[in-house]
């Protein structure tokens, strides 16, 4: 007992050390040292112990804007090169999260490097690594200049999302959702989109989850056309999903993403497409489901109009106003007002 109390004390001294280097810039003289704070960092980005790594890679790159251009290429880039050749897996993990920290102020030669780099860490073997590859692809997609996010990253975030792993998989979509933004419609079309249908109907229901949950911002980034053609009928296959937490995560978005459907056919793909498949949810057989429904259907209301309103909508609150679970009453009453817009 004693022995694993010590150990767990030193994690505990590891974690502060960890945090407070990354405050210590006045303390070593200023910006001009700020790169003798890095050795101490590298090692702490090396351990077992995933809470005390995490904090050493938050401190360097709160560190990494400290540095001259010059000191990040002569002390900086070596520091995150070792760690992405680490022996280990968890020095690599730890190199995902540094490279786009510093990638904007290297030199065109250096971001060639880096860009390498990363690239080398998506294609890791350990599934770890990749995974911590794939939390940083969105993160690095906006700093990478335009031509090489169109020739080098769409094809990682492709390879990461066809990852055997679901964990690598589920990341690289929450990262394709964030690139999505960064393209023209056009080019996001050719080189994205088929990949961010396929995920929808992902064999694993967490990466289904993802895109579910992610699907408004999705949405937002991609327009209308990609909307009406790509994303409603990805979102009526979440809403009839086999798996209850993935029809739950579609079910809470219907108001935010049917608000956000383009104003001119709003109504009328709600009414024919959408709308189909909340009446079906709302006799659902998992209580968080309706739940999760009775919390947004009313915000349809607004949407559809009076006399859709009182034809389709009342029946299904009404319907609802019975159910056997007090929380999706509780829901529906809550919300009334949205009839009143």
């Amino acid at each position: 007992l004693l022995f694993s109390d010590t150990i767990y004390d030193e994690d505990e001294v590891l974690l502060a050390l960890a945090e407070q280097l990354g405050t210590f810039t006045q303390l070593v003289g200023g910006e001009t040292h700020v790169h003798v704070l890095l050795p101490p960092l590298e090692s702490l980005a090396q351990v077992e112990e995933t809470i005390v790594r995490d904090k050493a890679v938050e401190s360097l790159r709160i560190l990494a804007p400290q540095h001259s251009t010059t000191d990040l290429e002569t002390y900086f880039v070596p520091t995150v090169k070792r760690l992405a050749q680490g022996d280990w897996f968890t020095s690599r993990t730890s190199a995902s999260g540094l490279i786009s920290v510093c990638y904007a102020r290297v030199s065109n030669h250096v971001k060639g490097e880096l860009r390498q780099l990363f690239k080398t860490l998506c294609q890791d073997d350990t599934p770890m690594v990749r995974r911590a590859a794939a939390s940083k692809l969105g993160e690095f997609a906006k700093v990478v200049e335009p031509e090489y996010l169109r020739q080098e990253l769409v094809s990682l975030f492709t390879n990461l999302a066809n990852d055997e792993q679901d964990s690598v998989r589920l990341l690289a979509v929450e990262a394709g959702i964030a690139m999505a933004g960064l393209f023209r419609h056009e080019d996001l079309e050719q080189q994205m989109m088929q990949t961010l249908r396929s995920a929808t109907e992902d064999k694993s229901w967490r990466v289904r989850y993802v895109v579910a949950d992610k699907l408004v911002e999705l949405q937002k980034a991609v327009g209308s056309e990609i909307t009406k053609n790509d994303l409603v009928p990805a979102y009526c296959s979440l809403l009839k999903d086999p798996e209850a937490e993935v029809r739950a995560a579609a079910a809470s978005k219907l108001k935010d993403f049917c608000n956000s459907l383009p104003v001119d056919t709003r109504e009328q793909i709600i009414m024919s497409q959408i709308l189909p498949c909340v009446k079906d949810m709302v006799g659902d057989m998992n209580q968080h489901v309706k739940s999760a429904l009775a919390s947004v259907i009313m915000g349809l209301s607004p949407l559809l109009g009076k006399d859709n309103t009182l034809e389709h909508l009342l029946p299904l609150f009404l319907s609802q106003l019975k159910d056997d679970y007090p929380e999706v009453r509780l829901n529906i009453i809550s919300n009334l007002d949205c009839i009143n817009e």
